[in-house]
């Protein structure tokens, strides 16, 4: 079916005038045939239009895909896949063409988005006198399309007179960060939706010190894309473009061999002897170095053999998402199968890790982010005190860095070593934006060398000059423990929790036990994660109404227990631990005074409102807990999250009221 653009505009109109097609729809419709190479656009949008599935064109048009956490995210399949889309693909076969929209991830948005990454990168290179072009590092996953999208990107940065380097194949994530580093590179870009559903996609970026975008340079380079109204353009004369230019195997084996001194202790698995670990990629990028990785430690590592395959389907599992229970269900079968005492799962770009531990009954269970990061950030720092590396002399210059939506434990664990904790906003561009700064206050004369040091010169400089960074988490299962890259890293994070689990074997204890005896010492803390969906241009207005209603009218008291301070993150001046400013955000943070502790914030990444609970209830001051009492304060503290997650969602029902 094909119309005119003219007659295609009269049908837009009218459909505006009947309330069915939203007025920002219809100008970013036309905005997008009007500056639009792609041929399929005009066929898409007219065919939707003659189904008259006005909410799918809202749902594709309603704005364009910004700018979120560090990069564009959005859908790559449309939920109606028009006829050019699909082409060629048969019935459950990816369609041939990523979806029409302005609101969508296809060549038209990646166009925008490299177009604009280069015109910053090319115009900090002029501003700071550097020399030769300008260079972007481009990498994927195993989504749908990643790998078109990224050579696409490619070609565009070389035609935009911008070195690109790319790797050969999909590769995980915190190795993009790695290689931006490794390679002195201007930037970087890896397309990516990390643990999102198979129809999403994302172009995630990141700066010259290999951390994802953070202000002020996420708004220069939000400016040069708004700035791009087409996807056509006049590539640069032959002597002015860049060179794409391939990445082998040189940079995989320099991250890896970084990798494996993650481990702190090489000679634990003598004394864990049996240690047994099933692991699966959820048909990611993880198989790439996991699994290697632990067998070349020593590790006892079996995989999933059937998501131990490149699949942008993941038909295996319903969401790739290792926070969810069921995509860690096969591995916990196969480990029953062959009696495996820990199971690990990565998501499709991994640089999130989710767990499954055998306890004491001789049952698997699933341990929670916030737990698997404390334990971790326990288990190195006692490391460390324990290896003299960090002591009295020095501890006060180690630090960990979370986010304000984890785990308190964290802080109880640190400030027990008189370690520093800082809190930052969600998102590890922040936690890499800490790095950043404790690598700027170095002497000018160490930065020049920096990237070239090993871990131990490194540590030694920056606990002489600076603040050495033990463990940075969020709850959203995301860890990263060195500084030789700036984004959380599921590699990384395998290892660490293997050598945690190894640790906790070498005294007869599984992990659920270790668990306990941090609560013993330092408390018991609870946290409750929920979401409320809100999908399309109408989710986005409900969910825009929700936060403002809580701007508007604060509560002032939740289930019944007054509130003690509120934390409105989008409009208070706040200042973190190190006294810097906490950048804006659309976040409230609401301490009740039995120091329960609520948070609600729109996620950066999907179309849904998050909601945060912490519970807890600590020892007398020098006291400790009674190991007798843990079954009991464990069930209250979970009911009063409950109870609290229960109030919440009338109260939210009740905002959102006509």
């Amino acid at each position: 079916m094909s119309y005119t653009l003219e007659a295609l505009g009269a049908i837009l109109d009218e459909a505006v005038a009947a309330g069915q097609l939203l007025e920002s729809s219809r100008a970013n419709i036309v905005e997008l045939l009007a500056g639009s190479s792609q041929a399929a656009f005009p066929a898409s949008v007219a065919e939707l239009a003659a189904g008259g599935h006005w909410g799918e064109l809202n749902d594709r048009f309603f704005k364009k895909l910004a700018f979120g956490t560090s990069g564009l995210r959005g859908r790559t399949i449309g939920k109606v896949v028009t006829a050019a889309e699909r082409g060629s693909a048969g019935e459950g076969e990816r369609p041939e063409l990523p979806c029409t929209g302005t609101n969508a991830l296809n060549f038209y948005n990646v166009t925008r988005a490299t177009r604009g990454l280069c015109a910053f990168v090319k115009r900090y290179h002029r501003e700071q006198g550097l020399a030769g072009l300008p260079s972007l590092v481009f990498s994927h996953d195993t989504r749908h399309f990643s790998r078109e999208f990224a050579e696409f990107a490619a070609r565009v940065s070389a035609q935009s007179g911008v070195d690109a380097y790319l790797f050969e194949d999909y590769r995980p994530t915190p190795e993009l960060s790695f290689a931006v580093r490794q390679l002195r590179a201007s930037g970087g870009a890896m397309i990516t939706a990390s643990h999102n559903p198979a129809h999403d996609n994302g172009y995630k970026v990141y700066f010259r010190d290999g951390d994802p975008i953070i202000d002020p340079v996420a708004t220069g380079i939000l400016e040069e894309v708004n700035a791009v109204q087409s996807d056509r353009f006049e590539p640069l004369g032959e002597a002015e473009q860049g060179r794409v230019i391939l990445i082998g195997k040189e940079i995989d084996e320099a991250y890896f061999a970084r990798l494996k001194g993650v481990m702190l202790h090489p000679g634990l698995l003598e004394k864990a002897r049996g240690l047994k670990i099933v692991y699966t990629p959820i048909h990611g990028t993880g198989r790439v170095f996991v699994p290697r990785l632990l067998r070349e430690l020593g590790f006892d590592c079996l995989t999933v053999a059937e998501q131990d395959t490149p699949d942008g389907r993941f038909p295996t599992v319903a969401s790739p998402n290792p926070e969810n229970a069921a995509a860690l269900q096969m591995a916990m079968d196969l480990a029953d199968r062959e009696g495996a005492d820990i199971v690990i799962a990565t998501d499709p770009d991994c640089d999130r890790m989710g767990v499954a531990v055998r306890n004491g009954a001789g049952r698997l269970q699933l341990i929670t982010g916030n737990q698997i990061g404390s334990l971790m950030a326990w288990y190195r720092i006692k490391t460390m005190f324990e290896l003299g590396w960090l002591d009295a002399s020095n501890r006060r210059r180690a630090s960990i860095v979370k986010t304000y939506v984890t785990t308190r434990l964290q802080e109880a664990v640190a400030h027990g070593f008189g370690v520093k904790v800082v809190n930052t906003l969600t998102g590890f561009k922040y936690i890499g934006g800490k790095l950043g700064k404790y690598e700027r206050a170095l002497p000018p004369e160490i930065q020049e060398r920096y990237r070239e040091m090993s871990d131990a010169e490194s540590r030694a400089v920056r606990l002489q000059h600076s603040t050495f960074f033990i463990f940075g988490g969020e709850e959203s299962y995301g860890y990263m423990c060195v500084d030789w890259l700036r984004d959380k890293d599921g590699n990384g994070a395998v290892l660490m929790f293997a050598e945690l689990a190894a640790s906790a074997a070498s005294r007869g204890l599984t992990v659920p036990d270790l668990l306990d005896e941090l609560y013993v010492e330092y408390g018991y803390f609870h946290e409750q994660s929920e979401n409320l969906v809100f999908e399309g241009a109408s989710g986005a207005a409900t969910m825009k109404r929700l936060m403002d209603s809580y701007a508007a009218r604060q509560p002032t008291a939740l289930a019944g227990v007054k509130v003690a301070a509120v934390l409105d993150f989008g409009t208070m001046d706040i200042w973190d631990e190190e006294g810097d400013p906490v950048p804006k955000e659309n976040m409230f943070m609401m301490t009740l005074e039995d120091e329960r502790r609520f948070v609600i914030r729109p996620s950066g990444t999907e179309p849904k409102i998050k909601f945060y609970f912490f519970g807890q209830h600590r020892p007398t001051a020098g006291g400790r807990l009674e190991r007798a009492d843990l079954p009991g304060i464990k069930a209250a503290t979970a009911a009063g999250l409950t109870e609290l997650w229960k109030f919440i969602q009338e109260d939210v029902a009740a905002r959102l009221a006509p």
